[in-house]
């Protein structure tokens, strides 16, 4: 499997974040249950896609500058029937891996309290829990981790 910086605007990046959205959209009932301002070409700093041998868009994730050297983790997104295979760390990896190579201390990130599975993930990845940040401060059916770097 291999990972590619992409621009947010790649044919496969797009296919990805529109499966996301619309899975997300059936856990919890609504078509828009993301607090605050959904993520851009504006405002992520680096967007990676995961490909699987054969050269299939598979997995994505990316990072928007939260300042202060911490990044937040955004559009995490497996198609599901390539959960299990790795996909989900590999990309994980790569966005940690950018974010150190730019001295970033820290990275951040919610999820709802209908993913359990990427709860499981990210407490497995080193996550650990942290009061709701930001957008999602007042938001009873988020939940933030933070990762140090």
């Amino acid at each position: 499997m291999r990972t590619d910086v992409v621009p947010w605007t790649d044919p496969a990046a797009v296919r990805l974040r529109g499966l996301q959205r619309t899975e997300i959209a059936a856990r919890y009932g609504t078509p828009d249950s993301e607090p605050g301002t959904p993520p851009s070409a504006d405002d992520i700093a680096v967007f990676v896609v995961a490909h699987d041998g054969d050269g299939t868009a598979v997995g994505c994730g990316g990072l928007r500058d939260l300042g202060d050297d911490s990044g937040e983790v955004k559009r995490m997104y497996v198609v599901p029937e390539r959960r299990g295979s790795g996909a989900a760390a590999v990309v994980l990896a790569a966005l940690e891996d950018w974010a150190r190579e730019r001295g970033w201390k820290r990275l951040r990130l919610e999820t709802g309290d209908r993913q359990p599975d990427a709860v499981r993930f990210y407490t497995r990845s080193g996550y650990a829990a942290i009061p709701r940040f930001g957008a999602y401060a007042d938001c009873a059916s988020s939940l933030c981790f933070e990762k140090v770097l």
